[in-house]
This record gives C-alpha cells, sequence and structure tokens, in this order.
C-alpha cells in the first residue's frame, strides 16, 4: 500500500486495507494540467517572511512555497488524506495542523478524518484525534504554548452527529474536550482571534444540512458565542445585540481587529421585500438566484456586546443564492475600515463596510474562499479561489496567478483516437479542457504563449463524448444537463440538451448530466433526464425512448430523481443499462421498447454512480453504488452475468471508502480497474482481490477511468489532482498461461544508438544518459537473475537479486566495463568502442538477448539497439 506515516491501527479502522501490492513498480505520470488549478480554502503564511506560506486544497491536499508561489511543493502525498478544511502553522516551532475535510459544503466537499500533524514539515504525519468531524473549519495554536489548540469542527455534511462544535487541548492532542456544542445539526464554521489578545474568541455557528435532494443553508442554531479564556468556556452574543437572531440565518465568517472591534458576514437566507417565494423550474437560473438578502456585514465596537449593520444597501451579486460556499471575511490589521470579501468577485471596502468594489481583476477566478492581508504592506493579498492562488502588490490593481502544480478537480476524463492523442476533461468549477496526452509540465509555453491543453466551454465541466470517426466533434457541458456540440475545426457550435415542451414539466438532469455516443454509429447519442433521451442526428433532434425510470421528482432545491450514468453494449445496438441518482438500475434489450428494473436485490437507495457493460460478455454487466450523499463510505462494486437477474457483491472483504467508478480492462477481462473517493485499485481476478494501484498518486478522489485501447494507456481523473497515465499493455498479458508459468518477460522497447551518450551536448547541457527498462513478472517471490548477451553470446550484462513477487522492473543504463568492451572487440574488429565524456563505454548497435532466470524457469526477448537513418 501507500506509504503512510502514521498509526496503520488508525487507518485500517478508518478505510481498511488491502494487504499486498504488486504493482509498487508500476509508476504512474501526471500528465496536468496545471493552469486552471483548484479550490483554494485556506492559506498561513509567514508573516515575518511572506514569500513562505502553505495553500490548502480542498481535495488537493497542502502545497507550501518559500519563493512566493513561483512554485509549490506537495507536503501531504503521504497523508492519509488529501481534503482539507483549514491550516494552522506555529512558525516558531514549525508546528503544522491540518483541519481534514472541506467546510463549504459543496457537492464536492469530501469529508476528513480528524486532526494532522507535522512536525517535519510534512515528512510524517500523525492524526491527533476527532476522526468522526468529518469537516473541520478552523485551528488556533497558541503562539506561547503549541500544546493549546482550539479547533472548530462543522461535522458531517449529510447526517447528524456529536462530534461537532468547539473542542480544545491544552497537551498537544493526546486529549480533547468539547467546550462548546449547540446540538447535533449545527456546528461551528469559523473562530476569529483578537490578535492584540487571542484569549479573546469569537466563534462562529452554522445550522445545515444537506441531502442530495435539497440544501438546507439556515437555521435558528446559527449564531455568535464569545470565549473570554481562550476557548474553554462561551456565552452566546444575545438575540438583542442587534445582531440577527432568527431561521435564516447561515453561514457566518468572523473577523478581529482587535479585543473590542470585530466584523462578522452573514448569509441572510430570508426574502428581500417583495421577492417571489417560488423557485425557478431550472436550476442553473436557481443557482444565480437573487431574491435572498444575501450577504451583510455586521460590527461590534464593543467586544461583542452589541453589532450594527455596516451598509444600508444591499450588496448585491455577492453571494447570490448560495451564499454557503463563501461567507469569508478580512479585516487589514492596521486600519479596521479596511476589509475584504471573498465571494464571487473578491469585494473590498476602505470605509468599515459601508461600501464596496470589486477586486476581480483580469488573471481571478471568479469565486473566492480566503484572503491574507500583509499587516506591514496592506496593498499585499494573498487569495485563494476556485482557480488556486493570486497574488496582488497594489491592493488588486494587477494580479499574478500562481498556478505551477496539478491540483485540477476532474469529474470525467476521455481520449480521442489522434496518432498522438488527447485527453478531454470535466473540472469542478473550470470547464472543460483538452490536451495532449504527453503533456509534462514545464513553463516553457509562457514564451511561446499557447499552453498544451486548450479550453473548449465553462461552467463546472462536465462529461465528454468525442466522434472518433474524425476527432473533431466533441459533445459536452456544464451543470445541470446544459450541453453542446463542438465542431473544433470550424470553431461551430450548438446547443444540443433536449428541451421539453410547452405542454411538459420541465425536465431534470443531473448536476453531471450522462452522455452517450453509440458505438456503433456516432451520429447517435443518448442522454439521460429522469427519461433516455435519444437522438439520431447528432444532437439535432431527441426522441424518448423510456418512461421515467427514477422514482419521481422529489420536493427540494437540488434536482434530484435523475439519470446518472448510461452505457450501451458493443455487441447489441439498443441494449442499455441506465442508473439513477436514487438507486434504480433498469435495462433494455431493444432500443428502449421494454425496461426491465434489475436493481431490486441491490442495497437501496444509494446514488449509482456508474454502469458499464463487459467488453468481453454480452450479458456482462458491472455497477458501483456510492453512500457519500448517507455518509455512507462503504466501497460497493457488483457485477451481473445475466443482464441483473444476479448480483455478486466484488467489495466484500475490501473497502476503501465510497466508489465512483468501475472498468473493466480492454484486453483482459480478469483485470478490474476500481476508482474510490480515496484512491485507485486493482484485481486480476475479476474482483475476488484487490489491491492498491496508486504508485505516485495520493490518497485522492478518483472520479473517472479510461482506457486509450490503441496504445494501451489508463487515464485517471482524480478531483484534487488532475489526470494521470499509466501505460497497462504488459499487465494486460497476464493471463492463466503466465500464471502457470509463474514468470514472464516482457517486449523491451528498441532504442536509437547515439554517439552522444554519456556526454553533454554544450558545457552547461545536461549529461545524455541512455536507459532500457526491463519489466517482468514473478507469480511468487523468486530469486533473479537477469543476463543479456549479444549475437556472439557474450554477457553484456548481469544482475541478480531477491524479487518479490508482482510486476517488477530492472533499469539499464547500456554501459559495459572495460573487459567486456575489449572481448566485444576482439569478437568483431569492425566494432570500435570508444570513452564517453562521463568516462563509460556503452553497447554498440546490435541484436541482443534479454535472459531472465527465476526459480530455474527461463524467459527471454530481443533488445534491438538501432542504428539511426
Amino acid at each position: 500500500m501507500k506509504k503512510i506515516a502514521f498509526s496503520v491501527l488508525f487507518l485500517s479502522c478508518l478505510f481498511g486495507f488491502a494487504q499486498q501490492n504488486d504493482f509498487q513498480a508500476v509508476k504512474f505520470q501526471n500528465i496536468g494540467p496545471t493552469i486552471m488549478s483548484g479550490r483554494v480554502v485556506d492559506l498561513a503564511v509567514n508573516t515575518n517572511n511572506p514569500t513562505e506560506f502553505y495553500a490548502a486544497y480542498a481535495t488537493g491536499g497542502l502545497w507550501h512555497t518559500d519563493n512566493n508561489g513561483t512554485s509549490f511543493e506537495s507536503i501531504m502525498d503521504n497523508a492519509p488524506t488529501q481534503n482539507i478544511g483549514c491550516v494552522a502553522v506555529d512558525w516558531k516551532s514549525g508546528l503544522i495542523l491540518v483541519g481534514t475535510g472541506e467546510v463549504n459544503s459543496s457537492r464536492s466537499s469530501y469529508a476528513g478524518i480528524g486532526v494532522l500533524k507535522s512536525t517535519d514539515k510534512g515528512k510524517t504525519w500523525t492524526n491527533i484525534g476527532l476522526p468522526d468531524s468529518h469537516h473541520i473549519s478552523k485551528i488556533w495554536i497558541n503562539p506561547n504554548d503549541n500544546n493549546e489548540i482550539v479547533v472548530g469542527v462543522l461535522g458531517h455534511l449529510y447526517s447528524k452527529n456529536e462530534e461537532r462544535g468547539v473542542f480544545k487541548t491544552t497537551n498537544g492532542g493526546k486529549t480533547w474536550t468539547k467546550t462548546l456544542f449547540i446540538n447535533d445539526e449545527t456546528g461551528i464554521i469559523d473562530i476569529s482571534f483578537a490578535p492584540n489578545n487571542p484569549r479573546i474568541m469569537f466563534a462562529a455557528a452554522w445550522e445545515r444540512e444537506r441531502k442530495a435532494y435539497n440544501f438546507k443553508g439556515n437555521g435558528i442554531g446559527s449564531g455568535i458565542y464569545k470565549s473570554e479564556d481562550a476557548g474553554t468556556t462561551w456565552t452566546k452574543i444575545d438575540s438583542n445585540s442587534g445582531f440577527p437572531s432568527n431561521s435564516g440565518m447561515g453561514r457566518i465568517g468572523l473577523t478581529s481587529f482587535n479585543e473590542n472591534i470585530a466584523y462578522a458576514i452573514v448569509d441572510n437566507q430570508n426574502l428581500r421585500p417583495n421577492a417571489k417565494s417560488e423557485k425557478s423550474t431550472d436550476a442553473n437560473t436557481n443557482l444565480f438566484d437573487t431574491e435572498v438578502i444575501g450577504a451583510e456585514i455586521y460590527k461590534t465596537i464593543d467586544g461583542g456586546k452589541t453589532w450594527k449593520k455596516t451598509h444600508e444597501k444591499f450588496i448585491d451579486d455577492a453571494f447570490y443564492s448560495y451564499g454557503y460556499y463563501f461567507a469569508d471575511i478580512t479585516v487589514d490589521e492596521s486600519n479596521e475600515n479596511r476589509l475584504y470579501i471573498s465571494a464571487v468577485p473578491i469585494i473590498f471596502s476602505n470605509d468599515g463596510g459601508k461600501s464596496f468594489k470589486s477586486l476581480s481583476k483580469d488573471n481571478v477566478h471568479s469565486d473566492h474562499h480566503v484572503c491574507w492581508v500583509n499587516p506591514k504592506n496592506p496593498n499585499h493579498v494573498i487569495n485563494g479561489n476556485d482557480g488556486g492562488v493570486n497574488i496582488t502588490y497594489d491592493n488588486g490593481k494587477h494580479w499574478v496567478k500562481c498556478n505551477n502544480q496539478a491540483v485540477g478537480q476532474f469529474y470525467t476524463v476521455n481520449v480521442d483516437d489522434k496518432e498522438v492523442y488527447e485527453v478531454y476533461g470535466g473540472l469542478q468549477d473550470n470547464g472543460v479542457w483538452a490536451g495532449p496526452n504527453t503533456y509534462e509540465h514545464n513553463v516553457d509555453w509562457l514564451q511561446d504563449g499557447k499552453y498544451p491543453y486548450e479550453f473548449l466551454s465553462g461552467g463546472d465541466g462536465m462529461q465528454v463524448q468525442i466522434d472518433t470517426r474524425t476527432n473533431d466533434l466533441v459533445y459536452t457541458g456544464s451543470q445541470f444537463g446544459s450541453y453542446i456540440k463542438i465542431d473544433r475545426k470550424s470553431g461551430k457550435r450548438d446547443y444540443i440538451t433536449p428541451r421539453a415542451d410547452k405542454k411538459e414539466a420541465p425536465y431534470r438532469f443531473n448536476w453531471q448530466t450522462p452522455i452517450l455516443l453509440s458505438s456503433h454509429n456516432q451520429d447517435i447519442i443518448y442522454f439521460g433526464g429522469q427519461y433516455v433521451f435519444r437522438s439520431m442526428n447528432q444532437g439535432k433532434d431527441w426522441e424518448k425512448i423510456s418512461s421515467d425510470l427514477t422514482n419521481g421528482k422529489v420536493d427540494g432545491n437540488v434536482p434530484f430523481g435523475t439519470i446518472t450514468s448510461i452505457a450501451e453494449s458493443k455487441f447489441k445496438f439498443g441494449q442499455l443499462v441506465v442508473g439513477t441518482d436514487d438507486g434504480n438500475i433498469h435495462v433494455t434489450r431493444d432500443n428502449g421498447s421494454t425496461w426491465a428494473k434489475i436493481s431490486t436485490n441491490l442495497p437501496q437507495g444509494l446514488w449509482v454512480s456508474r454502469v458499464r457493460f463487459s467488453n468481453f460478455k454480452k450479458e456482462r454487466i458491472y455497477i458501483t453504488l456510492n453512500g457519500y450523499r448517507n455518509d455512507i463510505f462503504t466501497t460497493y462494486a457488483y457485477v451481473s452475468e445475466d443482464l441483473g437477474s444476479n448480483w455478486k457483491l466484488l467489495t466484500e472483504n475490501f473497502s476503501q471508502n465510497a466508489a465512483n467508478v468501475i472498468l473493466e480492462d480492454s484486453e483482459n477481462e480478469n483485470i478490474l480497474y476500481l476508482g474510490t473517493d480515496n484512491g485507485l485499485f486493482i484485481s486480476m481476478d475479476k474482483g475476488t482481490t484487490w489491491q492498491d494501484f496508486s504508485s505516485e498518486i495520493p490518497n485522492v478522489a478518483v472520479h473517472d477511468l479510461v482506457i486509450q485501447p490503441r496504445e494501451k494507456d489508463l487515464i485517471v481523473a482524480t478531483h484534487g489532482r488532475s489526470l494521470y497515465k499509466v501505460n497497462v499493455a504488459n499487465m494486460q498479458q497476464i493471463n492463466e498461461t503466465i500464471n502457470a508459468k509463474g514468470i514472464a518477460l516482457f517486449k523491451v522497447e528498441d532504442i536509437y544508438f547515439s554517439k552522444n551518450w554519456g556526454n553533454t551536448s554544450y558545457a552547461w547541457g545536461t549529461e545524455n544518459n541512455p536507459n532500457v527498462v526491463i519489466w517482468y513478472y514473478l507469480k511468487d517471490n523468486s530469486n533473479v537473475s537477469i543476463t543479456i548477451k549479444n549475437k556472439e553470446g557474450i554477457v553484456v550484462f548481469n544482475r541478480q537479486a531477491k524479487a518479490e513477487k508482482g510486476i517488477l522492473k530492472m533499469d539499464y543504463d547500456l554501459s559495459i566495463d572495460e573487459k567486456t568492451k575489449t572481448a566485444i572487440e576482439k569478437k568483431d574488429s569492425k566494432i570500435k568502442i570508444s570513452q564517453a565524456e562521463n568516462k563509460k563505454q556503452y553497447l554498440p548497435v546490435g541484436n541482443y538477448t534479454i535472459e531472465l532466470d527465476a526459480n530455474g524457469r527461463k524467459e527471454t526477448q530481443t533488445l534491438l539497439i538501432k542504428e539511426k537513418k
């Protein structure tokens, strides 16, 4: 398994372990992109040296820079989760505390596992408690005694729980005391600390309830509490203080200027005067519905005894209707009247909140979550948003984007069939992009002016289908079913989403609406609402080919009762399987004329995250069910060999968090890949056993998987670390015959000879070092010998080792010793081998034999060193 530097017992209790790992040598390559970044939820800045800071990503881990964001280093790769709510740093001692589990309460705000601690800049992490908190909003470390820690816990997102409120420890996390608890539906979303007297604290309580079909982001439990003893005891701010207290109060953000002066920003979900109470039938319209009061700012100058609203007019176009996603306020420590509000734009007030202006300029994403203002230079602001980190030195007139790391939050991935194939994917709040699978992170694009990935469409990027007959037509879109057809050659765009006629109720579309091109004819498209729609002409016209396949509409402010996944059998046109968000799975064999429900014997009420037909058997179906939206994290993956009449659980003795996607290999039916909310896993025996399959990938949510069949590359879409690629051609060959032999030696790529091996091309260049990778497979642990001989039988390389079972590799730099050089030249007088600048001699052009010997069994392959034409 991954190297995880903390209690194995703790992790196994939380997630379960797959014990063996035959694939540690198989390394994944990150193929970006980086340019659009991902959601930043917190910052920790060294005020004595603000070029050093930590940026916490919602699902991408913690990153450190000491060069003002020019580059970042990931310091949580060895941690058990990449999901973060907040970070706190004691700069004197180097103590880092991460509150895991994002608090923005969005559809992809994943749960954490408590408070993680590092004292060695992230080399190792220890869990110091609060494992059932799920979402942690704030951590305070006493600057004079870092064993004294106060933590604000928001609690579960989708269910009630007791481990929420304010918790305090005075022994570095060995024991915790719950010092503030409101109820099992109300947690703490923010805590502010007076800079001149940190024993004075304000805590913001937030009552909220999220369901798959509804989000209630306000309640009577929301309010402000004060502590005067560093979080040991708390008193609620009186309802007569001037701060509003009613059921419309939503998320609250806090900032303290000193022990007397503080500000609060509140998401007021009460309706504006004369507002319409009914919602639109269009989900995207409701996202930007401004009928609620929205953002309001209150100020106290007497330590919280009284509060007064700072402005007379509404603050329009700040929170819209989804203030639960924002509510961060920052005061300049040198001027109580300078305020920064992280909202849809970032807005600034120079008069204590009476008026505002937008600081969102070019190069800045629209959704903001955190600001840090330099107390020694208030025009210097670091901002974290859905598009990464931005820095300004002139108070927002100009911004620098610091996006050098691959932290994209992908929902989906697909590939085309070009000679150098492209990878396509939709991202959380960052649109849809396409780029070459050969991408390697490099900033040279800043010089030539063209980033390798191309932006295709905006919004929250969703599923992508490519017509591979020409690779020019792309079908994709954004949230709640807003889809288009793009002709990348001509630039033409056509809106293709099916529309209800005036006599019908509006169609319901999932946040991630499924779309599928038929493999039998790519002019034919399937599209999922509550019905299955089919177009025979590339989306110009649509017909329903099913009745409502869900359990029906559910009252709420999130579309529910929708199709989430569609698959068609490659063996038969019109044989479809469809899954829904309310747990239904249906199959049709006759183009939708009749449908059979096949999910009755499966766990009920879970989100169907994926349905797939087998590449090898017409009647075989794979599915995954996801309980994330019920705070159920069991891994559910099933297979049916008879079109859903019977189901077999593939994950009975395996639990690695909620399942998002299952993929059967394109060449070997024994191989399955499984993406969960905490990683990628592989089975070589049709799901009987599972192993970790994620070398180089941290513990991050895997949302989608696709294989490029010609190149035999597996592409992994993570929700926090962008895209990864690995070639699976070798493992695809592992079958019953190879397992009977117990060993395999895989084909080695030919290599072209170069006279520059071992040399540098110019004074400042890097050394040109050749390398061949020899891949082999062992069914059991073995003593291994790998020998390479030339055509005359001269041994040019031999290495012996004790090797563990699995897929393994050996690197050879093609160098030979003086004795071997002499033997080769003596045998063939035409060959002259000269010494390179690095004092090494290299093999000449020729045909060589590689021999693998393991426990008495032998396999051979050819190594060809070719002359350049």
